[in-house]
Parts: structure tokens; sequence; C-alpha cells
């Protein structure tokens, strides 16, 4: 399957939030105390970027 330029830089930035969200969840995480309700929130953004990148790739 050949990608575009557009898509191969979709990809990439895709990619790139979701390592960003990962390191926001680890972060908070080692917190004292973490924010349940907003490691909830960027678990659910995590799984959407995961999920837009699978529909792309396939």
């Amino acid at each position: 399957m050949e990608v575009s330029l557009a898509e191969d830089a979709r990809l990439s930035a895709l990619k790139s939030e979701h390592a960003s969200l990962e390191n926001q969840i680890q972060e908070e995480m080692g917190r004292p105390l973490p924010d349940d309700s907003l490691v909830h929130t960027l678990k659910k953004k995590k799984l959407h970027i995961k999920d837009e990148l699978a529909s792309l790739q396939a």
C-alpha cells in the first residue's frame, strides 16, 4: 500500500501525540495522588488515537 506524504505526516503526528499522552499518563500516575479523572481522560484520548492509527494503517 502506497502512503501519500499527507498520510505519512498524519501518521507521524498521531504517533507523536500517542507517545505524548503515554508520557502524560505515566507522569500523572507517578504522582503521590494521581488525578483519576485526568488519567481516564488521557487514556480515552490515547485509545482514540490508537484506533485512528489502526484504521489509517489498514
